[in-house]
């Protein structure tokens, strides 16, 4: 890093797509807040492939602009954190909705050692939202929801899990390797610096309603709802895969419990197709938990989460040699009982059998094989998904 990198404590990011309406207004708020409070810093505009005047507007206003040919909104950001040159950085939209001049309240808890700053626009974090600011759906029913989830899955200590107004290190940043270039960017962030345990701080701000009139606001609301519950979904493989698969594990064991010895059950006695259904369950609940393994490992190993001690010590009680035992037991007592259930047919002369006798046999017998035989490859397969741990 050149030394005029190191000399610059700021730099606020900009992302930019046709924004001529209010972006000359923004980064005039933002040189001012700069200027006015002694930050030395500057304003980058990364502009997305702009064509109504934007780039002259930035470019006139002493903007650096940087230009970044992949669109979406995350890489818009990502592009102009790159080439930024302050050790702190502050994104922010480009449509007026955020007041650049708060931008000081931000440095200020960078300063005193925090990784990340989130604004919080909503009252429920001390935020304020002006009439017309934010659409209804929004406000009550999307954000209050996306924002309960991320705190519910991920322990975020924020209240407005999409504010885009933000601020944080370099050294963070780089930390998280963040990926996203759409909408999911920003939530990203929160979700990895939350599993990063990075010094996550929040601060009300105040959101204004959108500047712009020659387009309407880039965010779709059921698309870009969907992109970020998907995004929390495939980065919490125990809400995704173990917690569903551990229920339909443990109600399978509660069907064989009650169906092997054929006990009744508010009148009704349960039999053979109760433990199908009860094989059932426990089948795809253990696939479930086999995927909430694979995909921890493979996160893991790819930097997409950190380390997990919870992680490390499954592999250290269960190994691939123990797995390969436990899967080959279980494989051999299948068949054995399914061998049992051939004899009886055997001894039958190979004719009828009574049905609700033998598929107490067989049906314990194909399900603790196939149990059997999943945890055989599983063990492999994870094990080759760990290779890169080593």
């Amino acid at each position: 890093m050149s030394h005029e990198a190191e000399a610059l404590e700021l730099t606020v990011v900009m992302p930019c797509l046709n924004e001529a309406d209010t972006l000359g207004t923004c980064i005039q708020k933002a040189q001012e807040a700069m200027r006015d409070h002694g930050v030395d810093g500057e304003v980058v505009v990364a502009d997305n492939g702009s064509s109504d005047g934007s780039v002259e507007i930035a470019e006139r206003l002493g903007a650096r602009v940087v230009h970044v040919s992949e669109r979406g909104y995350g890489a818009a950001l990502m592009g102009g954190i790159a080439a930024a040159r302050g050790r702190f950085i502050l994104m922010g939209d480009a449509d007026d909705s955020y007041d650049f001049l708060e931008i000081p309240r931000f440095v200020d808890r960078l300063r005193e050692g925090a990784d990340l700053v989130q604004g919080c626009r909503r009252p429920a974090g001390g935020g304020t939202i002006r009439p017309g600011a934010m659409p209804f759906l929004h406000r009550w029913i999307g954000n209050p929801a996306l924002t309960w989830m991320v705190r519910g899955m991920f322990r975020t200590p924020i209240h407005d899990a999409y504010c885009g107004m933000r601020a944080f290190t370099r050294e963070s940043y780089e930390r998280l390797g963040l990926r996203c270039t759409g909408m999911e960017f920003a939530t990203e962030m929160i979700v990895k610096a939350s599993l990063y345990g990075e010094r996550v701080v929040e601060i009300p701000i105040t959101l204004h309603p959108d500047g712009r009139v020659s387009h309407a606001p880039h965010l779709r609301t059921f698309r870009d709802g969907w992109r970020t519950v998907r995004f929390f979904l495939m980065y919490s493989p125990r809400w995704l895969f173990l917690l569903p698969g551990t229920v339909l594990v443990l109600l399978g064991l509660v069907g064989y419990a009650l169906a092997l010895p054929g006990a009744q059950l508010f009148g009704v006695r349960l039999g053979a197709h109760t433990l199908l259904v009860a094989s059932l369950a426990l089948l795809v609940g253990y696939q479930s938990i086999l995927f909430a393994v694979f995909s921890k490992t493979f996160a893991v190993v790819e930097g997409l989460m950190p380390e997990d001690p919870r992680l490390n010590r499954f592999f250290e009680i269960l190994n691939l040699e123990r797995g390969l035992t436990l899967g080959a037991v279980a494989f051999v007592l299948g068949l054995s009982l399914i061998g049992v259930a051939a004899g009886q047919w055997r001894d039958a002369g190979f004719g009828d059998l009574d049905y609700a006798v033998t598929m107490r046999w067989v049906v314990p017998g194909v399900t603790l094989a196939a149990l059997g035989f999943q945890t055989l490859l599983s063990s492999f397969f994870v094990s080759i998904l760990g290779m890169g741990r080593r």
